[in-house]
């Protein structure tokens, strides 16, 4: 299994790469959690997600190729009449898409994320989802940063290529232990607007449990190509009954105990929270922002995947 994944990732580069026994620095864990990822989505990253990914974000249009011959059947506008004066026959330039993006992922990494209660907390799939689209960008040779964040900056990396940056992205993702416990939105969208200066594909991957960051959100937005991925558990939309229980909020660590068997109460709690995730979407699309919704307990791959086909029609 384990030589399956190396030589998955060795086949997205022209020259190998360290396999993971040789990269001292991946402890065991964080290797076996990178091996589940790329073995459980290999058809995907690979043939679906990767074709679907280039389909969806395009390149920054057409960059100037060559000069040829004129042929037949040749766009006459194309005809470079400076070079055609010179060999006295006439010649016409040819263009090429300008595929590479960059990819910014901005990742919540706060306390409130450590929860879950479908055998993955809120914060894996995050470090999930993030490095299935890194998984997605090296296929596809663009430039992938890292913008890690909870109440404050906790680690950035900047955007490049290579196999040892491959690696740190993935590293860092995987297995990141933050200081700060709390979230702060505005802090990661302020700093993207600080350090990439040319338009990039940014993935803000979060619970959204913050407010007051919607003016950094339209100024990110009005440069970059910005998509939110919204991570939910099933248990923060509905409570199950299960009589009196302790709430305890991860970031501020207010408690507060509730009757679970009370209908009413659980039913408003259902709908409060639908509420107000409707009423982010909604905003969201106000202004031109997609929101990809994932749930802890079902697929990871397949809104991701929806999200690019309905992107491509789109665009």
């Amino acid at each position: 299994m384990l030589q399956t994944l190396t030589h998955t990732i060795r086949d997205w580069f022209q020259e190998p790469i360290p396999t993971p026994e040789q990269d001292k620095s991946l402890p065991a864990e964080l290797l076996q959690r990178i091996k589940a990822i790329q073995v459980k989505t290999n058809y995907l990253v690979n043939d679906i997600m990767a074709g679907e990914y280039v389909s969806a974000f395009k390149g920054r249009g057409m960059e100037f190729s060559e000069v040829r011959e004129y042929q037949p059947g040749d766009d006459v506008r194309l005809i470079d009449w400076n070079v055609t004066a010179r060999m006295n026959q006439p010649f016409i330039k040819e263009f090429k898409e300008e595929r590479e993006l960059t990819l910014m992922l901005l990742v919540d990494v706060s306390s409130s994320g450590e929860f879950g209660s479908a055998g993955k907390l809120k914060n894996e799939v995050s470090a999930e989802i993030a490095s299935i689209l890194a998984f997605a960008a090296i296929k596809n040779n663009d430039k992938i940063g890292l913008i890690v964040f909870s109440d404050k900056i906790e680690h950035t990396i900047p955007p490049k290529k290579g196999k040892a940056h491959i690696w740190n992205i993935i590293r860092t993702i995987l297995n990141f232990k933050p200081e700060g416990k709390g979230t702060n939105l505005s802090l990661p969208l302020e700093y993207l607007l600080n350090i990439q200066k040319r338009k990039a594909t940014a993935f803000l991957i979060s619970d959204f449990q913050d407010t007051n960051y919607e003016t950094k959100l339209k100024l990110a937005k009005q440069k970059h190509d910005l998509i939110a991925i919204s991570i939910t558990d099933q248990r923060e939309e509905s409570l199950p009954n299960v009589g009196l229980i302790q709430l305890e909020d991860a970031e501020s660590g207010e408690t507060l105990l509730v009757d679970t068997s009370d209908d009413e109460m659980t039913r408003q709690y259902a709908i409060q929270f639908q509420e107000k995730r409707e009423k982010r979407k909604t905003y969201f699309r106000s202004i031109g922002i997609d929101t990809i919704e994932i749930h802890t307990n079902r697929s990871l791959t397949e809104p991701i995947i929806r999200y690019f086909k309905m992107r491509e029609k789109k665009h």
